[in-house]
């Protein structure tokens, strides 16, 4: 348990720190792709979680990123969003048989199918919620939703890569 919870610990710190570091100062396509790695941290949450410390985890993301970017409510607001969002997604896209008693939301473990959907409707949620907040007005509509779809793709694979990266190879039996 106490080392679950430093790894997530660790994954949040390293997470935080690429984005703010790193990924923050990239200018993709004239700003229209902006990539949002640190959504992986909420992404990897394990099943078993109650809903209110998902949203309490939510929030407190979402408001260590807006101290690094002084975007004030913003990202707080957008990932208590993709957290509520998560937790009707993952009783709907469920497996038949149901998930284990510790199992995560991993693309080694679900899959890429299962993990494509999860991770990218969630991630579109957060990039919606965040896009449209930072407009405030629609007469861009548009040119916010490509922003969004396109933004949604980058940080996507930004999370693929990362999974593939870090996952451990399954060892087989003797």
């Amino acid at each position: 348990m106490i080392a679950s919870v430093l790894a997530h610990l660790l994954r949040f710190t390293v997470l935080i720190l690429i984005q703010v570091l790193v990924l923050d100062h990239l200018d993709v396509a004239n700003g229209q792709m902006v990539p949002y790695l640190y959504v992986l941290f909420l992404l990897m949450l394990p099943f078993d979680l109650p809903a209110w410390a998902l949203l309490l985890i939510g929030a407190a993301t979402g408001l260590t990123m807006d101290a690094f970017a002084s975007t004030p409510g913003m990202h707080m607001g957008a990932c208590t969003v993709m957290m509520f969002l998560r937790i009707f997604l993952v009783d709907l896209i469920a497996p038949r048989e149901g998930y284990e008693f510790g199992m995560k939301p991993t693309l080694a473990s679900m899959g890429m199918a299962w993990y494509l959907t999860y991770a990218g409707a969630l991630i579109m949620g957060h990039h919606a919620w965040l896009f449209l907040i930072e407009m405030y007005r629609f007469d861009n509509f548009l040119s916010t939703m490509g922003r969004i779809l396109l933004s949604t793709v980058f940080t996507l694979v930004l999370c693929l890569l990362a999974e593939f990266l870090t996952a451990r190879p399954k060892r087989g039996r003797a």
